[in-house]
């Protein structure tokens, strides 16, 4: 699979994920072989504000690439001028175009999934994008916006007519959110309709099940999002054994310890919260351990009942 200059070997794919898919999370995916991350997305007109916080989502290190940036917008002429005079110079391989976030504080504003109801805006975005760009633009949308207004094929064409390098199709529709099932069908039907390359994403939680999904609908690769939380070994193609409870301790704490080299301990502790959930589900004893995580106030805490249930739960599977 191709996406402008650069080759695929791998197909499976880490999606860019809100409040989740920071540096240190990249590189953890990455070192379980994942072959494509992206940042969080991003958006246009904080970026055009040069707003700090914003920028500091993108950080990023040779380790973690490639990797491409998602930024989220409804101007043209806001997206085609971050990508001109900001986007280009940063190390990044490809920017994706949200079309597909069903968050309401983002949809409310005719952004992420609500250009779905606009496909002819998608189209001036995206071709400014790809005048401004002088990296590979790609575009992220969900089937439609709702089950009778199922347009996906419709933007894949106006994505390929106006440049972009691949189109990611979830196969859920704004309105779904994230439940019911993926329809897979809608990400097939996408795929015959286009040749640039399409991914799919959408009800992916491992090796085994990516590959149905290639087989089933076609697509040049597969997006991982949710089932990526606490397992970063979903990438791994030699992982064949399942996963023990020490190594999602030991993973959770690496994770800690890559945090704190780029974040303010108090927003570092606000996300090893999140991830420790995350880590620990389904392992013994995790309840308790992530009560406690929770109402710790400091760092050398949190390191200490890593510790302690580390050695509890080695005990426990003596």
């Amino acid at each position: 699979m191709k996406i402008g200059k650069m080759e695929f070997k791998d197909k499976l794919f880490l999606a860019p994920m809100a409040g989740v898919t920071n540096l240190p999370f990249r590189l953890m995916c990455v070192e379980e072989g994942c072959r494509l991350t992206y940042t969080e997305m991003v958006s246009a007109k904080a970026l055009y504000y040069n707003d700090k916080k914003t920028l500091e989502l993108l950080e990023t290190t040779g380790k973690d690439r490639p990797c491409g940036v998602q930024i989220f917008g409804s101007d043209p002429h806001i997206i085609y001028d971050v990508i001109k005079t900001k986007v280009n110079g940063m190390d990044f391989e490809l920017i994706d175009i949200n079309a597909g976030c069903p968050a309401p504080k983002i949809v409310k504003n005719g952004e992420g999934s609500a250009l779905m109801k606009n496909p002819e805006l998608i189209r001036e975005i995206l071709e400014r994008a790809v005048e401004a760009s002088d990296k590979p633009i790609t575009l992220k949308i969900r089937a439609g916006w709702s089950a009778d207004q199922i347009n996906a094929v419709e933007i894949a064409k106006i994505a390929q007519e106006a440049g972009a390098a691949a189109v990611t199709v979830h196969g859920r529709t704004r309105e779904q959110f994230y439940s019911g099932k993926a329809d897979w069908e809608i990400i097939k039907k996408v795929k015959d309709s286009v040749s640039i390359p399409v991914i799919g994403n959408g009800d992916v939680d491992s090796r085994r099940s990516a590959q149905r999904m290639i087989e089933s609908t076609g697509c040049d690769g597969v997006m991982i999002g949710r089932a990526a939380l606490g397992n970063p070994w979903v990438f791994n193609s030699s992982q064949n054994e399942k996963v023990t409870d020490e190594q999602k301790i030991d993973k959770c704490r690496s994770y800690f310890i890559e945090l704190l080299k780029s974040k303010p301990e108090k927003v570092a502790l606000g996300e090893i919260r999140k991830h420790a959930s995350w880590f620990t589900k389904g392992v013994r004893g995790s309840g308790d351990f992530r009560n406690k995580i929770n109402k710790s106030i400091c760092v050398e805490e949190v390191f200490e009942l890593i510790e302690e249930y580390e050695n509890m739960t080695v005990q426990k599977n003596l």
